[in-house]
């Protein structure tokens, strides 16, 4: 498989080989992958993935890892990582065209150059922008689907597909985009706006976050979603459950919706703790709790 996979993506550079996955999650958790792959160009990605179903090769796309916990285990087969390998930005006027392996905050970053207005929201989410599509994240009253008009991925059957404006499904941290579609680039429609208060703004949500989360940690972000008329950091505190832990694992102190890593934290530790956090909160207020992180094994 080496070889083929060499002969797609031209350089080994581009190829790790029985890679700890720590490397690759903003919680530091997880074995080894058989192969990671850092694939460069659509054409890459395109051929790449063709590749790998037509073999019946596992699989999994990744950007960032920052909303992911791989598995003890580790991972065994293919990682395709699109990241910075894969991350060209093109403004014109107001519209900027990024692909997939982009960070938010590198847009943010462009946006402020170019006075344009509606990202600062994004800035300090550690994800890239195809990442963001998929779940539609969001932070402080912003969220994705206000500012993405169109979406280029490659579909389940390997062809390259758009989805614009309401086609790409989006709601409460979820879109139209299935697991089995690659999200390759996206179309970001902005306002003008004036850099000293894009900038500020910036400042501003930056400020908040360090002084609110446990940045200090490695985690995954919010480690639950929003349910329906509640928020799940004020359940869990409510609960008691301000600073629990299993292993390593703990509940922050410093923003209970987060579980953050202090030290050797498992994958096993995290999701017991997820799993108890949910059981204690609906025994008390009677709400379920839903993941936000996502478990690849």
């Amino acid at each position: 498989m080496y070889r083929e996979i060499l002969r797609i993506v031209k350089s080994e550079d581009k190829i790790l080989k029985n890679e700890s996955l720590k490397n690759h999650s903003t919680f530091k958790i997880g074995g080894e992958a058989k192969y990671i792959i850092l694939p460069s160009s659509e054409d890459e990605i395109v051929s790449l993935i063709k590749f790998l179903k037509d073999n019946n090769e596992k699989f999994y796309v990744i950007g960032n890892g920052s909303n992911l916990l791989f598995s003890d285990e580790g991972f065994d087969g293919v990682i395709v990582k699109i990241a910075k390998n894969f991350s060209n930005v093109r403004v014109n006027g107001n519209e900027i065209y990024a692909q997939s392996g982009v960070t938010l905050a590198r847009i943010a970053n462009i946006a402020l150059e170019n006075n344009l207005t509606g990202f600062e929201f994004a800035s300090g989410i550690p994800g890239t922008i195809g990442g963001a599509v998929k779940m539609n994240a969001g932070a402080y009253g912003g969220e994705i689907k206000d500012v993405v008009v169109s979406t280029k991925y490659l579909d389940k059957n390997g062809e390259i597909k758009e989805r614009v404006l309401d086609e790409q499904g989006f709601s409460y941290r979820k879109s139209a985009f299935t697991d089995d579609e690659v999200i390759l680039s996206s179309k970001i429609v902005l306002k003008e706006g004036s850099y000293d208060e894009i900038k500020s703004y910036m400042s501003e949500l930056n400020s908040k976050r360090r002084e609110k989360q446990p940045l200090e940690y490695p985690s995954a972000g919010s480690a639950f979603k929003r349910p329906e008329g509640y928020f799940a950091a004020k359940l869990i505190d409510d609960a008691n459950l301000r600073g629990v832990n299993i292993g390593d694992a703990y509940v922050s102190e410093k923003h209970t919706g987060f579980i953050v890593n202090k030290g050797n934290a498992t994958q096993k530790d995290v999701t017991d703790l997820m799993e108890y956090v949910k059981k204690v909160v609906y025994e008390k207020f009677g709400v379920k709790l839903e993941a936000e992180v996502k478990i690849v094994r």
